[in-house]
Parts: structure tokens; C-alpha cells; sequence
């Protein structure tokens, strides 16, 4: 069982994470690919090669479910396979289009600029205590 000083904090603080990732989703959507898209736009780009196997498991989902997410990645011209695997030429891997790249680079730029907007109204103290929060928050998400 957690502290009870910790239960709290986690209460105080889960909404609150929560509403600002549901807020710059919203405020920064890319009409074409959906959020999850999004996100396995951004591990094909990390993991270059990685499979849809892989995907599932990091996702915690199941392959057919990301197959159909990586079809429609590839129907759009973000994601196309890799060449076979040399050790087992059943297995191909996948890698983002050169426009894959360009996609999630903007949609990066766009959520840190819309970001640093909401940072912009907070105080110099607010905005001290968010940095300082920063490495707890890393470490929390690991």
C-alpha cells in the first residue's frame, strides 16, 4: 500500500496530468492520423526496423489491432516496410516515409509550441516549479 501522503498526491495529480495531455491532443490533432497512429508513427521512428509484434507489446495491444493502425500509416504515405530481416526473410521490419518524419516533426513543434504558450501564462515561480518537477516526472514514467 502507498504512503497516504503519496495516495494524495497521486489523486491531486492524476486529473491534472490527465487534462493537459486530453488538452493539447485536442488543441494540436492531426485530422489524418489518430492519436495512436501518432504515437506508433513516433516508436517506428525510435525503432527503425521494429515490428508490428514489437508495437503490439510495447502498446500493450494486439497485433491485429496495430496491423490495421500500420495499414492505414502506410496508405498515407508514413510508414512503409523495411527490406526483409537478412536472418529470417519472413520478418520486415517497418520505417517512416521521409513525410512520416516531416509529419511527426510538425505535430512535435506544434504541441511544444503550444505548450510553451500555457507555460507563458503561468508565473516566473509557477513556470520554476514545473522545471523543477520535471526529473520526478521522468522518473515517474519510466
Amino acid at each position: 500500500m502507498a504512503d497516504p501522503a503519496s495516495d494524495l498526491l497521486a489523486e491531486a495529480m492524476r486529473p491534472a496530468l490527465l487534462r493537459l495531455y486530453r488538452r493539447m491532443r485536442r488543441e494540436t490533432q492531426d485530422g489524418d492520423v489518430s492519436p495512436l497512429q501518432n504515437l506508433l508513427l513516433v516508436l517506428i521512428i525510435k525503432n527503425p526496423g521494429i515490428g508490428v509484434g514489437a508495437l503490439a507489446e510495447i502498446e500493450g495491444l494486439r497485433g491485429p489491432t496495430i496491423s490495421g493502425h500500420i495499414k492505414q500509416l502506410e496508405t498515407a504515405g508514413l510508414v512503409t516496410r523495411a527490406p526483409p530481416d537478412p536472418k529470417d526473410r519472413r520478418r520486415t521490419g517497418l520505417v517512416a516515409t521521409p513525410e512520416g518524419e516531416r509529419r511527426a516533426e510538425a505535430l512535435r513543434r506544434l504541441r511544444t509550441d503550444w505548450l510553451a504558450r500555457r507555460l507563458d501564462g503561468l508565473s516566473p515561480a509557477e513556470r520554476q516549479a514545473v522545471a523543477a518537477a520535471i526529473p520526478a516526472l521522468v522518473r515517474l514514467g519510466e
